[in-house]
């Protein structure tokens, strides 16, 4: 049963057999998603484990959650010195992983169809679901354990087998996740690739989008490449899920509690160095409250501790890249050519490292085009509003629709808040910030952000084919709608 048919993809070879110098570049690894026999290796399991019981596989699951429980700080470090987010980011990045495992083997026991019933006599009606397959998990650098976690726990009970390629700027720790996954595998007597990984640049993205054997493909990343990824995807009729690009709202009304305001205004624009999809970008604030809160989030970001990233008293750590000081540079001057004007930060630090003052922007029109263009830093540009009506209407004009908050004590706004005349997006908070979700509740968002929602709720049908069967347990053939055909 567990035979390994010819591999989908093949793994970093142990030798220089395929791939010679390890010189060669990230853009070479899409050559080894091949199918040609010269080049076997051990690779994605090609076989199927959907025949095991649902709560047979929750149980793998189950134990990779104590497998990921007992290495959580040593994993949370990497995490932290790999991606640069601070380390009880990192370690609490591992423990989303660890929820969901938790909620998946719950899961495992509650997946079911529904009978319905028949017109026919003597007929039963039941929906069955079924593995889709093999499933494509594309994840970024931000969070580069728990976005592949929200995807391959539910993927696995689900009875898929899964291809995980992580951000090449984050291999190592892609490769930790995958090595204990794998040894609980094999501890069952399981295919370690069932659970498979494939490392490389865009064109390995690329390649796993074209392949008719990725029957479907999470990709998580920018709506520039989603876009491409999924027009990829459909042309060859396959299954996407999208998590793309935010450009996060609070609203702040006047008669908001500021004591809740301004620290999650802070946490939700500086938390990961505004390197979230959920990150607040946009503050909308009331004219009679705004300079309050303006001054009031000076004197908090003036107080954000800055430093290494191990550093448990640090709050604030570096981006993770060069590429990424230089489009924060970029915006800030885009900003002040839009008529703005930058009330504390706007500069790069000069310490070692990838490293830029968290900043505060005001003055902008709410229409300025680099207010709705999603830059991965922490600018927070903040806007005054007059009106319920304007500022939801603010909200939701830009292409992005992941996340938005409304700080507010009026129960009648929170409707309409929360209605078809409010918030257009797919995580809808009233004071909290927008960063934060739990995985108890689907998670994603609407318009350019792709529309994909993973964990929680009833995101599992995404990764199953639905399957509706008749039955006739009698000895007649009537027709539905009554039909005669005789």
């Amino acid at each position: 049963m567990w035979h390994l048919p010819r591999a989908l993809c093949v793994h970093a070879a142990k030798t220089s057999k395929l791939l010679g110098p390890w010189s060669r570049p990230a853009a070479f690894m899409s050559t080894l998603l091949i199918n040609q026999p010269q080049y076997e290796n051990e690779g994605v399991y090609n076989g199927s484990w959907g025949d095991i019981p649902a709560p047979k596989r929750g149980e793998i699951v189950r134990q990779i959650d104590d497998a990921l429980w007992e290495k959580i700080q040593v994993l949370g470090s990497l995490v932290s010195l790999e991606m640069g987010k601070i380390l009880v980011e990192g370690v609490g990045e591992v423990q989303e992983y660890v929820d969901i495992c938790d909620y998946a083997v719950g899961l495992s026991r509650m997946i079911g169809g529904p009978i319905l019933p028949s017109e026919r006599p003597g007929h039963a009606l039941i929906e069955q679901w079924n593995p889709v397959g093999l499933v494509g998990i594309i994840t970024a650098f931000n969070f580069p354990v728990a976005v592949c976690g929200w995807n391959n726990a539910i993927v696995m009970i689900c009875g898929n087998v899964c291809l995980w390629k992580g951000a090449p700027t984050t291999s190592l720790v892609s490769v930790a996740v995958t090595k204990i996954i794998a040894k609980v595998l094999e501890d069952n007597k399981l295919p370690g690739a069932i659970c498979s990984l494939t490392c490389g640049g865009a064109d390995t993205g690329t390649a796993m989008a074209k392949d008719e054997r990725v029957n479907l493909l999470s990709f998580t990343g920018s709506t520039q490449v989603g876009k491409q990824m999924a027009l990829m995807v459909q042309e060859r009729f396959g299954r996407s899920l999208l998590e793309l690009g935010g450009n996060s709202t609070i609203i702040a009304f006047e008669d908001a509690d500021l004591s809740l305001v301004v620290p999650s205004a802070l946490f939700t624009a500086v938390g990961t160095a505004g390197q979230r999809c959920t990150t607040a970008r946009r503050l909308f604030v009331h004219e009679s409250i705004h300079d309050e809160v303006v001054n009031r989030l000076k004197k908090a970001y003036a107080q954000i501790r800055v430093g290494n990233p191990w550093d448990p008293n640090v709050l604030y750590g570096p981006l993770h890249t060069k590429q990424a000081v230089s489009m924060f540079l970029g915006a800030v001057e885009e900003a002040k050519k839009e008529g703005s004007t930058v009330v504390y930060g706007g500069k790069v630090m000069d310490r070692p490292g990838n490293y830029v003052e968290p900043t505060i922007v005001t003055g902008l029109a709410h229409d300025a085009s680099i207010a709705h263009t999603q830059t991965f830093a922490p600018i927070l540009y903040v806007f005054k509003f007059k009106n319920e009506e304007e500022v939801f209407a603010w909200n939701s004009e830009v292409k992005q629709g992941l996340s938005s908050s409304i700080f507010t004590k009026d129960l009648g706004r929170i409707f309409r808040w929360l209605g078809p005349k409010g918030s257009d997006c797919g995580t809808v908070n009233v004071n909290i910030p927008t960063s934060g979700a739990e995985i108890g509740g689907a998670f994603g968002g609407e318009k350019h952000t792709g529309g994909g929602r993973e964990s929680g709720s009833d995101a599992w049908k995404q990764y199953v084919r639905r399957s509706t069967c008749t039955i006739n347990y009698s000895k007649d053939f009537p027709l539905a709608q009554g039909i005669k055909f005789q």
